[in-house]
């Protein structure tokens, strides 16, 4: 049977924000020496504010899950200033959601591109999960 996603149209947005903080930085996250905000935490505020377009728009025992990531990130932000990221959905092809995405600290753009999310039925999904645990091996 068919999700029923008929309520997520184009132009739905959700934002997020994130203070920097030192754990935000390149060299908290292993991700490079300078001081300023680290690319994969700015991607995690992209997708919470994809999360925040749909999330409480999906049909009961669903979730989206990110899939495709397609971001430049083109501005260092310093400790202490704020970035907010947007996103807006401009596709719906199935169960795969499209958004455009965009980040900004305090003074300018920092960051933008795509995001694509597939919605999935959250027991299904963890039974599979569950069974690659299972068929691993691993104790």
């Amino acid at each position: 049977m068919p999700i029923d996603l008929s309520n997520l149209k184009p132009g739905l947005t959700g934002s997020a924000e994130l203070k920097v903080g030192v754990e935000h930085t390149a060299p908290s996250i292993g991700s490079g020496l300078v001081p300023v905000l680290a690319t994969p935490v700015m991607i995690n505020v992209i997708e919470a504010a994809a999360l925040a377009a749909v999330e409480h728009l999906l049909p009961a025992g669903h979730q989206s899950l990110g899939i495709h990531l397609d971001v430049r990130h083109f501005a260092a932000t310093p400790i202490g200033m704020t970035v907010r990221a947007t996103a807006e959905l401009v596709g719906v092809d199935g169960r795969t959601l499209t958004f455009r995405v965009e980040a900004r600290d305090d003074k300018e753009p920092i960051g933008d591109g795509s995001h694509q999310r597939v919605v999935v039925n959250v027991a299904r999904f963890d039974a599979r999960v569950q069974k690659k645990v299972g068929t691993s091996g691993a104790s």
